[in-house]
């Protein structure tokens, strides 16, 4: 017959209690156990220099754009650029048949010629007959009118010398040049065309694209705080494309408009860009940071932290005992994949990076990889 071993009372009691009372080695461990702890990455929250800035869609505009047209009339003789050429101010584009200017010139000059030969001769006259009025050999009278004669050619030479000005411009005129630095656009007039000064559409349209500007609006809520950024330093702006992937330059806040569109409630401004690799083009869209001032020593964590809930955006912190707690957050400002945080978490906190949609307040869970600090 087997022997029965049989406990005191006392020590029921005691093994029961060890049974259900068992500590727990850790409340780590009994995550990284646990079937129904989820996975997720963490980051630190931490201190950093953020910057405070303003974010909105801007359109590139040429700095200069000039519609080159005729200033005479006249037979197109040749067009002196190729569509898309970079020319400079003064660099030949067009020249009109110059024989018809070059003929008026010629005229005025020998009208001028005429006059003035006129003039020395009455000039003449007007020596002899003060000799002789000083001896009453003349009257008085004769000498008068002769000096007025005199006067009177002076006059036309002036005019003459106009004449001969405007006939220089006019031949001028018939060479046609670039008004400024920029970029040539379609052909607009083939040669052997008629061209007319009163023409409304030119011939060829030139934009200038170094410097460039970038025009934008922002709400009327952040005129205070730009204003204020520039008066104390020039305002950097910074364009990115479309998608904000690539940086396409840096330039600075040239323009805030004299009036807030009462329609709209937005405030008109413009950015200039030094534009040397040429990556900003007239028309393009852009995405701009206004970098407005910089914040020393702000809360932030990696963008992919905070999450958009029905209450507001929010992060996962994660307690000693890997349990997840749902912490509402301000953001401030979201920039180069970091979330400035005004209120809501401290630092040192533990926040999750990766894994938040299996995650509700006090899920447990199991740390897979914390990220590496950025320095």
């Amino acid at each position: 017959m087997k022997k029965l071993f049989v406990l005191p009372v006392a020590g029921l009691l005691v093994l029961a209690a060890w049974c259900l009372y068992r500590p727990e080695s850790s409340s780590s461990a009994k995550s990284a156990t646990d079937p129904h702890s989820v996975p997720v990455v963490l980051a630190p929250v931490e201190l950093r220099d953020a910057p405070l800035v303003l974010s909105t869609i801007g359109t590139v505009q040429a700095f200069n754009t000039v519609l080159v047209r005729a200033r005479v009339d006249g037979t197109l003789e040749r067009v002196a650029f190729v569509e898309g050429q970079r020319v400079r101010r003064g660099d030949l584009l067009a020249q009109i048949d110059p024989r018809p200017f070059e003929n008026q010139l010629h005229m005025a000059l020998a009208q001028k010629a005429h006059d003035a030969a006129q003039l020395a001769n009455v000039e003449r006259d007007i020596t002899r007959f003060s000799y002789l009025a000083n001896r009453n050999i003349v009257p008085a009278q004769t000498l008068d009118s002769t000096r007025a004669q005199a006067e009177e050619l002076k006059a036309t030479v002036a005019m003459d010398q106009a004449q001969i000005d405007n006939a220089h411009n006019e031949l001028d005129y018939a060479a046609i040049r670039a008004p400024l630095d920029g970029l040539t656009g379609a052909r607009l007039v083939d040669a052997g065309n008629m061209v007319h000064a009163s023409d409304t559409n030119g011939l060829v349209l030139i934009t200038q694209v170094q410097p460039i500007s970038v025009s934008f609006t922002l709400p009327q809520d952040a005129l205070p705080a730009m204003l204020s950024a520039q008066h104390q330093a020039p305002v950097e702006v910074v364009a990115k494309s479309r998608d904000a992937s690539q940086e396409l330059g840096k330039g600075v806040l040239s323009l805030i408009d004299n009036q807030i569109d009462a329609t709209t409630g937005t405030i008109h401004c413009k950015a200039t860009f030094e534009n040397t690799n040429e990556s900003l083009w007239p028309g393009q869209f852009v995405v701009l940071r206004i970098v407005l001032a910089v914040e020393h020593g702000a809360m932030t964590v990696p963008a992919t932290a905070v999450q958009q809930g029905s209450n507001g955006t929010y992060v996962y912190v994660i307690n000693a005992d890997n349990t997840a707690a749902l912490r509402p957050v301000d953001v401030a400002s979201t920039e180069d994949n970091r979330s400035v945080i005004a209120r809501g978490i401290t630092k040192g906190e533990r926040v999750v990076v990766e894994g938040q949609f299996k995650l509700e307040d006090g899920t447990h869970v199991r740390v897979v990889e914390h990220t590496v600090h950025d320095r």
